[in-house]
């Protein structure tokens, strides 16, 4: 798994409430309730990419590996408590843990995680694998006996270990898949620390702890109840104890409401984030087929401008391309803004924008902009880019759906320009590159374009192992991405995440959705 450099060892934990609560003894007993500001479209983790899902689903399944919390740039076992590798590169074996079971009471085996990764790579008719291209390069698992997997490559992949470690691969039983392909999207049955209680739409999700969970005395929690709440309301229901925490992030105003009104009841915890709000624009909607279309929008946006304005109000602050700002194979700032649509020369970039339309024949250009109705980063990321279009004559609605049907809205391609989070699983350069890939290859491309320069590129990426040649290679890939514009990063965000100082156990990392499964955390009170 590709690391970060500095950015991540400089994440901002609270550290002397982290450091405390790690020398405190765990205890058992009690409920955590958090807020999800989302409700996720599925329960099927394989295909979906929304913390909404992650945030309640965590909980129940387990994983092969996973990152580790006490240091993000290594993993930790799962299900396979160890593993090793070929000296080719092409072989992994992982041996699995005994006495696992299913919440059901079926017991957990080999023949589990190869239905699982089989899914994951080759999903049947009308099952959808978001992540499917990541495991492309998997020619053939094998199971030797019921506590042994073997994976096979078709060629070395520096980043197979993380993309294993992915939080959305959740383990699914073979048998239950057998039965019904779909049927993670229909009942959430696990082998991870909590039962599934019940789900009330627009209300509430629950877990209750698990007796038989594998790593023995833990989870130390009763139970847990996710509620979901409006954004907007996360600060009021943190500070009047209806809520202990959220997981994802609020922004730096509510930071400071917070931290006043609670003084050491609460806690905050703050890294850099994996995540980014995108500009999509539909490549089957007319004019948004044609590149200097698609271009001159990019180049109308002030990024350095929006980091100084957004990053007062919202967790949008870092401008990069593809790569997360800062990371060992990111394109360095300067060189980033010499890139279509990241100038800081703002009157020439307007001007060539205004050349382009008019070349294009849609000088006086009107569009619709989807986006999420969720105030932060959300709104006031569109309001700035429909401002910013202003400035080159182009007249904007904003539409602001609920997240399930701006998910749907851009999922079905019934839109013309976007606005949507693309948040990765990890900073590994394979899945955040997966958005920009050819619709044909990957169900993470929302702009329905093919793009067959950048797949091979990215082939190229992927068979590469050598720093240098890799460094150079994401160079290329993330000039692509500013050239052909299908789809390109406004925004990074950073993370901040309050929450009640009787809960224990739980540490930020740079993304949002590892880290979830609860199995750590307890409450002092």
């Amino acid at each position: 798994m590709s690391r970060l450099c500095a950015i991540l060892v400089a994440a901002l934990l609270a550290c002397g409430e982290v450091t405390r609560a790690a020398a405190e003894e765990p205890r058992h007993g009690g409920t955590l309730t958090f807020a999800v500001t989302a409700e996720a479209p599925t329960t099927d983790c394989h295909a979906t990419t929304t913390y909404a899902a992650v945030h309640v689903l965590a909980p129940h399944y387990s994983l092969l590996l996973k990152v580790d919390q006490d240091d993000f740039t290594k993993l930790t076992p799962d299900l396979a408590e160890s593993w090793s590798i070929s000296p080719d590169g092409l072989t992994y074996t992982f041996k699995l843990r005994s006495g696992v079971t299913f919440h059901d009471g079926t017991p957990f085996t080999s023949q589990d995680v190869k239905a699982t990764f089989d899914r994951l790579r080759a999903p049947p008719a009308g099952i959808v694998s978001i992540r499917q291209a990541l495991f492309a390069d998997i020619t053939g698992i094998a199971t030797p006996d019921p506590h042994t997997v073997v994976m096979t490559l078709k060629a070395p992949d520096a980043s197979f270990l993380g993309t294993v470690a992915l939080p959305y691969n959740c383990i699914y039983s073979a048998a239950k898949l057998a039965e019904d392909p779909a049927f993670p999207a229909k009942k959430v049955l696990g082998t991870g620390p909590f039962v599934f209680g019940e789900h009330v739409n627009g209300a509430s999700w629950t877990g209750k702890r698990f007796a038989n969970y594998w790593d023995k005395g833990k989870p130390y929690l009763d139970g847990f109840r996710a509620l979901f709440i409006k954004s907007t309301a996360v600060a009021t229901a943190l500070q009047g104890g209806q809520i202990q925490a959220e997981f994802r992030s609020i922004s730096p105003g509510e930071k400071a409401q917070i931290q006043n009104a609670l003084k050491d009841k609460i806690v905050i915890q703050e890294s850099a984030w994996a995540c980014k709000v995108d500009l999509l624009f539909n490549s089957q909607s007319k004019p948004f087929d044609d590149v200097r279309v698609r271009r001159a929008l990019s180049m109308a946006i002030d990024r350095w401008g929006a980091s100084e304005a957004l990053s007062r109000i919202t967790i949008l602050k870092p401008v990069g391309g593809p790569m997360l700002p800062g990371s060992l194979l990111a394109l360095p700032r300067d060189e980033l803004a010499q890139l279509p649509g990241f100038s800081r020369e703002m009157d020439k970039a307007r001007a060539e924008a205004k050349r382009l339309l008019a070349e294009a024949g849609v000088g006086a250009l009107k569009l619709r902009l989807v986006n999420r109705n969720v105030n932060h980063p959300f709104t006031p990321a569109g309001v700035y880019v429909i401002d910013q279009w202003r400035r080159i004559g182009i007249v904007a609605e904003h539409a602001q759906l609920d997240v399930s049907q701006q998910k749907a809205a851009i999922a079905n391609g019934d839109y013309q320009v976007a606005l949507d989070a693309f948040c990765a699983d990890s900073d590994d350069p394979n899945p955040l590159f997966l958005q920009y890939l050819s619709k044909s290859r990957s169900p993470r491309n929302m702009t329905r374009n093919e793009n067959p320069d950048f797949d091979a590129a990215y082939d190229r990426f992927r068979a590469t192992t050598a720093p240098a040649d890799r460094k150079r290679l994401a160079h290329e890939m993330e000039k692509m991405v500013a050239d052909t514009a299908f789809s390109v990063p406004v925004l990074w965000y950073s993370r901040i995440v309050a929450h009640s100082a009787a809960m224990k156990g739980w540490k930020i990392i740079p993304s949002h959705f590892a880290n979830q499964d609860l199995a750590n955390v307890w409450l002092s009170e």
